[in-house]
């Protein structure tokens, strides 16, 4: 299997089978370098993928290995944790599958019959029956993923069919996605003749779309993930379609215009944003935009040596316990430190969650929507409370 990233990869398949158009730009631009938040990400694939092998007696090197993972910067009690929750969770799905099932892991597979030049790795693969099953283990925690029709799972699940249905007379297939610092698990069951059919009317004609070059492009949630986001025409063109004088008559904008406004606004704040951002990398590297300069920004006085701060000061006569405070670590970090179910086992009721601040969203949000009249019944009970008490 190639080791090198393909270029309709499954996991961008969401942006390319909506936006063929969008590989060839990005073909333009410099590959995106690696992050802090992906070099975690594949530890955490690592430790996991450690544990399912030990699960499976195939980890001899376990010790040794496992060392190498927790001297890692990366390593800590919540990724622990989490992993624990994965290997958990695929073992459930293993013996729920049944006494004949199979478990694989890193489990690599061509996509050649549908998409030229494609494969794919899912995390682990089980066979039970007639069904296959892939999961693939999200560890990130900013965006909740969900199974159900994800172009991504779905290309595994045709990758990993194809490669065993020599050996396995398949009806189902399942995706499964585990989020584990989400506490997240979503699948979703398609029959396998749906999904080929899928595979051959959308996947494959957008395949081919892409790798001929065409300059087809489309805005949309895929614009998120592209490479070219923040320098694409398409989407400065979807974007600056609000900037035009639609509300002409009456003078004063209806409630269904300022829904409308709302709804675009959130695309062009994030537009704005991707363009703020590409063009400081760009001028950091040299490039000048005509009108705009590179400039120190704001910054706060700090001690150049914290150690010899506190030495000069007790020198000078001032006590020790004086220069420092002490702070508990925020929830978050504590998490991290020692894993959010131990935290949560630990400490119990001391953990709160307060309501939050009120924030304008779409309708398909899926947060409850919040009852204003009780809100505001609630903000005059307090205020009369608050009035009430005796003034001293």
């Amino acid at each position: 299997m190639p080791s090198k990233h393909a270029k309709l990869s499954a996991s961008s398949a969401f942006r390319w089978i909506n936006c063929p158009g969008s590989v060839v730009l990005a073909d333009q631009l410099p590959a995106p370098g690696s992050s802090a938040y992906a070099d975690e990400g594949t530890l955490a694939h690592a430790l996991a993928e450690l544990k399912l092998r030990k699960f499976l007696g195939d980890a001899d090197n376990y010790d040794k290995e496992l060392a190498q993972i927790q001297a890692s910067e990366y390593y800590c009690g919540e990724m622990d944790e989490a992993t624990d929750f994965y290997a958990e969770t695929v073992q459930e799905h293993l013996a729920a599958a049944g006494e004949d099932a199979e478990l694989m892991i890193e489990q690599q597979f061509s996509l050649d019959n549908w998409v030229p030049e494609g494969f794919g790795t899912s995390d682990a693969v089980i066979i039970g029956g007639s069904t296959i099953e892939v999961i693939d283990l999200k560890y990130g925690k900013r965006v909740k993923v969900e199974a159900k029709n994800n172009p991504q799972l779905r290309l595994y699940g045709l990758g990993a069919s194809a490669l065993f249905g020599d050996l396995y007379d398949f009806e189902t297939v399942r995706t499964t996605i585990i989020q584990p610092r989400l506490d997240h698990v979503s699948g979703e069951e398609i029959p396998l003749k749906e999904l080929l059919l899928w595979a051959e009317e959308d996947v494959a004609p957008k395949a081919r779309m892409a790798m001929d070059g065409t300059d087809y492009t489309a805005c949309g949630d895929w614009c998120r993930w592209c490479p070219a986001k923040a320098v694409c025409r398409k989407r400065a063109e979807y974007n600056l379609e609000l900037a035009k004088d639609e509300f002409k008559a009456p003078p004063l904008l209806t409630d269904e215009e300022i829904g409308e406004v709302l709804r675009r606004a959130e695309e062009i704040q994030k537009w704005t944003s991707d363009i703020q951002a590409y063009a400081l990398e760009e001028a950091l590297a040299g490039k000048q935009f005509d009108g705009w300069k590179l400039v120190e920004g704001r910054s706060n006085r700090k001690y150049a040596d914290d150690v010899k701060v506190a030495e000069t000061l007790v020198a000078a006569g001032y006590d020790e316990a004086m220069l420092y405070e002490r702070k508990l670590y925020g929830i978050t970090a504590m998490e991290k430190l020692v894993g959010k179910k131990k935290l949560t086992t630990t400490l119990g009721d001391l953990i709160i969650k307060p309501a939050g601040k009120p924030v304008l969203v779409p309708e398909s949000d899926k947060r409850e929507a919040i009852n204003t009249t009780e809100a505001a019944k609630a903000d005059f009970d307090n205020t009369e409370d608050a009035e009430n008490v005796p003034q001293f």
